[in-house]
């Protein structure tokens, strides 16, 4: 046998230096964020609005049609693996991106037109089978809408891993989180100016011209906004990850977000304690963030008297009120105070800030629900940061992948229960109660009673402990898979 070169024997080679990131690179990519958060808006803040509202369809089967496209988010790993093994057009990601997208749109669309065909049907012939027809393609509808979102923000996410390192990583998820509450706030903004005022009747009893008037604008909006949305995206990662990523120099055998299974990810998450402990109340918290959802729009309609446009500029106040959180909690409330005591002080502000949007009701001032609802955005911006900086702390090196993306995916689960819940709660509150204020904050006062449980399970998680005993558990687990 001959004997090779001595430089044959390499264990690699060394691979093309790839640029880092500029800043306006990381805002550029943010876009497809932004797009995001402007779609939420439209699904959240408008659509679930004019159902329960304007359409007078139950609050439960409402908040129950929407959270089809969280329930089927356990999609995304078998999308994120499908972009490391099949490069579409070349590429692992960008194609995936933007073919993801162009389906969302579509579908927030048709399920515009399939929501207009259940209002009519419910009008017209009561609770019959054709109603529970479309009732049932609604909800198949928003399924196809949250396929089509995992196939586009699942390869998105690993690409922010691709084109960025240790050093900058952190940097650029700041800017990309931030820029979606920026499309939200924008979102709120360009649905206010679309949407139209009422010309024959007040806000909260729309005649049928009116409601003729609410379909056409809100047709349009679901035109232009995706369109929008669609144009972000294609120009976000335009050349990014041929210029930047680092994919295919990175070893295939390191465990990623995209990789993980429910199975592996369950036993990860309950080998240890403090992990149990604290991936509970990351349940209680996000559920009690996000529960008002699917009602807090109609709340501003029902107990307000607010038009559509100024109830979906609600999203704006509280978008507002989650940059200003993140930004200084982040640079500010952290380094003074720890991680753990920001999450239990975010908690403890939800819980005033939704006491204060129950007290606005009795006022049935709009001005103190934005000033309530922005308090609350505020808070959720210290509570999330908080949260996810404790995350970090909670998270062995070793199997990072698999605790980043086991909370991606319990974030995805508990706020489509926060949503059916969300509603069911406030479906109860009619029927127990003749006025409305006290129907809607039924729900607003089951979620402050859920952050009051946070703050009690988050005493109870320990850090030290966690890394005391944490990497060993793993290790077992993962010696359990081998096995």
């Amino acid at each position: 046998m001959a004997i090779s070169d001595p430089s044959d024997l390499t264990p690699h080679q060394p691979h093309p230096v790839i640029p880092k990131l500029k800043i306006y690179r990381m805002f550029q990519i943010g876009l497809y964020q932004m797009g995001l958060g402007i779609m939420s808006v439209l699904t959240l803040g408008v659509l679930n609005r004019v159902m329960i509202n304007e359409l007078a369809i139950p609050a439960l089967i409402t908040a129950g049609a929407i959270a089809m496209h969280q329930f089927v988010s356990p999609a995304r790993l078998w999308f994120g693996q499908m972009s490391d093994a099949r490069p579409l057009g070349g590429q692992h990601r960008t194609g995936y991106v933007w073919v993801g997208t162009a389906l969302f749109v579509l579908a927030a669309f048709l399920a515009v037109q399939v929501m207009w065909q259940l209002g009519d049907s419910l009008q017209a012939s009561g609770w019959s089978g054709a109603t529970y027809g479309w009732i049932g393609l609604l909800g198949l509808v928003f399924a196809f809408y949250g396929l089509a979102l995992s196939a586009g923000s699942t390869p998105f996410a690993a690409l922010l891993v691709d084109i960025s390192d240790e050093d900058d990583r952190s940097k650029l998820v700041s800017v990309v989180w931030s820029m979606l509450m920026v499309g939200i706030v924008i979102g709120a903004i360009l649905s206010s100016r679309l949407l139209p005022q009422p010309v024959n009747s007040t806000c909260d009893a729309l005649g049928t011209s009116d409601l003729n008037l609410l379909r056409g604008a809100v047709n349009r909006l679901f035109l232009v906004a995706p369109g929008i949305v669609l144009g972000l995206a294609l120009f976000s990662i335009l050349g990014i990850e041929k210029k930047y990523s680092r994919f295919r120099f990175r070893s295939t055998t390191v465990e990623r977000e995209d990789q993980i299974t429910f199975q592996r990810a369950w036993r990860v998450l309950t080998a240890s304690r403090q992990t149990g402990l604290f991936f509970t109340f990351l349940l209680f918290m996000t559920l009690s963030l996000f529960m008002q959802d699917p009602v807090l729009e109609s709340y501003g309609g029902k107990v307000f008297g607010m038009c559509v446009g100024d109830t979906t500029k609600l999203n704006a106040f509280s978008g507002t009120g989650t940059l200003v959180g993140i930004a200084v909690t982040g640079f500010a409330v952290v380094p003074r105070i720890g991680k753990k005591n920001t999450a239990r002080l975010g908690c403890l502000m939800v819980t005033g800030a939704l006491l204060l949007v129950i007290a606005a009701g009795f006022t049935a001032h709009p001005k103190f629900l934005q000033w309530g609802v922005m308090l609350f955005g505020l808070a959720s911006g210290v509570t999330t940061t908080g949260a996810i900086t404790l995350m970090l702390d909670l998270t062995a090196a070793e199997t990072a992948g698999t605790f980043i993306g086991a909370w991606g995916l319990a974030q995805a689960m508990a706020r489509a229960m926060a949503t059916v819940l969300g509603g069911a709660l406030l479906d109860v509150g009619e029927w127990l109660f003749s006025l409305p204020v006290l129907a809607y904050g039924l729900v607003f006062a089951t979620q402050a009673l859920g952050m009051v449980a946070a703050v009690g399970l988050l005493s109870r998680v320990d850090v030290q402990e966690f890394r005391a005993n944490a990497k060993d558990a793993i290790a077992a687990v993962i010696r359990n898979d081998l096995d």
